[in-house]
């Protein structure tokens, strides 16, 4: 078989790409179900754990959450506010700038993010072997 390439990347990369694409797809997925099962979709999921995410504090600000998201901060208000009165999250006021609200898993939410997170540690392992032999094999011919 001609190894032709399109726009410089042969069929192996292409392989590699799909192969990614897939294994990504397969992650998603899997945190779908899994977030579904626990009662909470996978958006609330996401932005549960992204309170989590900045070292040093255990809450992330409205305007972080929209980032890890990436969504409209109008839309992440409705979500907190779904998430609220699920209660999974509370509000507070930062002391420093009162302008800031952030965002703090209740004991509920922590117990959530905590178990699925967990269930996602082994499906993350599959998903960076894939990434690691993509990487491996990107610099050899086809």
């Amino acid at each position: 078989m001609e190894n032709k390439t399109i726009e410089g990347l042969d069929k192996a990369g292409l392989e590699r790409q799909s192969q990614f694409r897939y294994q990504l797809r397969r992650f998603l997925r899997f945190g779908e179900e899994a977030a579904r099962a626990a009662g909470l979709t996978a958006l609330q999921y996401h932005m549960l754990l992204h309170t989590q995410a900045f070292p040093g504090r255990d809450w992330a600000s409205i305007g972080e959450l929209a980032e890890r998201l990436q969504a409209q901060q109008h839309g992440v208000v409705a979500l907190v506010t779904r998430c609220e009165e699920a209660g999974l999250v509370r509000r507070r006021e930062n002391q420093d700038d009162r302008r800031l609200v952030e965002v703090h898993l209740t004991p509920k939410g922590r117990r959530r993010v905590e178990r699925l997170a967990a269930l996602h540690q082994a499906e993350l392992g599959k998903l960076a072997a894939v990434i690691e032999a993509a990487r491996a094999s990107a610099g050899k011919p086809g």
